[in-house]
């Protein structure tokens, strides 16, 4: 019978250091924190779902856009006069290539009256527009003994003027085209790649007693999104007006001059020969121009995959400032919290991204986080209310969840200052804990059981 008084014993010490373990507030720090690693899970799913979202968003514009107009780049015009260049071949015989000579216009006026529309496929809007776009300006007689290019071994009969067209689907109409005062036909296709890889060109009549050529063409240009334009002229205008009231200027260049109103926007620029890195003739590619073109992008302003991402982001910060806020209330109530209430709390705080990604493909951002985070409040504060019995600690819990999700709220507007207001925030937050928790004794705390939460 004494024999069994040991077993007893050790089974008592067993369960004292048991129920000491679990009552140690480093033991519940500890749960905590893995418990946070395990619903980086399920907040990083949340990010791969609006990754999804906006590449779906992406695709369906991306579909509009194919069957009325992409993005246009309108390049030119460009004079590409051939020549023969003579060589000898391996056999010692004296032979030919052809190559091209390119000339840019000496000034170049183009004015786009741009008319836009917004395009629906479910959910998703692609920015469509129909420009009618003016271009006017003059060539010099090409100077080719400055290439040193001989007289006889210009193909002056196979000149041709192109314009560069990004996405040639999105013309509408038979250009109207003239060069020296004369009518010319445009066709598709340009004679050499040297310059324009996609365009509409036509052969033009070079005569040498003439100094100047002026041209003119009228181009109705279906096109998406955005539309560019590459700076050829030793002098380029260019000038754009349009209905759409959120522009977003883009390239190489901003405009000298803009307007943006309630009616629209105009913008104007001025572009020399001096501002680019490419010269007004040369031989051959050896120059890029689509990089140097600018213009303006028909912005939507709303990009709520942009701001869900952005949110999303402070998952893991709501995570810990929520759990502390349990915490505290934990510390200052002596009741202890289940890690698998923290987990509901925890996934609750995810639901918020889902319910956030989902009502915002319906509504306004704002009017999305605003029942989003409403909803997420409401359930755990009314869930902190149940688990804690203490009404002043589920309000406090309630307050903090406020307070962080108005604060979210005021750093997505912030776009410049956020770093700095989100550093003053932690700041803040990081202060209040510690005053809060100040005068525990964590080396002497325990959490008590139900039963002795009763009691007191």
């Amino acid at each position: 019978m004494n024999e069994n008084f040991p077993v007893k014993n050790e089974n008592n010490t067993m369960k004292a250091v048991s129920g000491a373990i679990k009552n140690s507030v480093s033991f519940k720090i500890l749960s905590i924190f893995i418990l946070i690693l395990i619903l980086l899970i399920p907040s990083s799913m949340v990010q791969s779902l609006i990754r999804e979202r906006e590449y779906r968003s992406r695709d369906v514009i991306s579909e509009i856009s194919s069957k009325w107009g992409r993005s246009q780049t309108l390049a030119g015009p460009v004079i590409s006069i051939p020549y023969k260049k003579y060589f000898e071949d391996k056999n010692g015989e004296k032979t030919f290539s052809i190559r091209y000579m390119h000339l840019l216009p000496d000034d170049i006026h183009i004015k786009a009256e741009l008319n836009p529309e917004i395009r629906y496929r479910g959910i998703y809007k692609a920015a469509l527009y129909n420009g009618n776009i003016e271009l006017s300006g003059s060539f010099p007689f090409p100077d080719y003994e400055k290439m040193n290019i001989p007289d006889e071994n210009i193909i002056w009969e196979s000149t041709s003027i192109s314009i560069g067209i990004s996405d040639m689907r999105g013309i509408k109409d038979q250009i109207g085209a003239t060069f020296n005062e004369s009518k010319i036909m445009m066709n598709p296709g340009v004679d050499t790649n040297d310059v324009i890889s996609s365009g509409i060109s036509s052969r033009i009549v070079i005569q040498k007693q003439s100094s100047k050529f002026p041209f003119k063409f009228m181009i109705n240009l279906n096109g998406s999104q955005e539309i560019n334009f590459v700076p050829v002229g030793k002098e380029t205008n260019v000038s754009i007006s349009s209905t759409w009231q959120d522009p977003s200027f883009s390239g190489e260049y901003l405009p000298v001059e803009r307007s943006i109103g309630e009616d629209g926007f105009t913008a104007r620029w001025k572009v020399l020969h001096l501002n680019r890195s490419f010269p007004q003739f040369w031989i051959g590619n050896q120059y890029q121009l689509a990089k140097s073109a600018f213009g303006v992008k028909l912005f939507i302003p709303v990009d709520i995959y942009q701001k869900s991402m952005r949110t999303a982001k402070y998952a893991l910060m709501f995570i810990v400032f929520t759990f502390m806020a349990f915490f505290i209330s934990e510390v200052m109530n002596r009741f202890r919290v289940h890690p698998i209430q923290y987990l509901l709390i925890g996934f609750s705080i995810i639901i918020f991204y889902a319910l956030l990604i989902s009502i915002s493909e319906h509504l306004n951002f704002g009017g999305a986080y605003f029942i989003s985070s409403i909803s997420i409040v409401g359930l755990i504060t009314g869930y902190a209310g149940s688990i804690l019995k203490n009404t002043k600690m589920a309000v406090m819990v309630g307050g903090v969840m406020v307070v962080l999700y108005s604060y979210l709220y005021t750093l997505l507007q912030l776009k410049d200052y956020a770093l700095l207001m989100g550093s003053i925030g932690l700041f803040v937050v990081l202060g209040l804990i510690m005053y809060m928790t100040r005068k525990i004794d964590w080396y002497n705390f325990r959490f008590g059981d139900h039963s002795e939460q009763k009691a007191v």
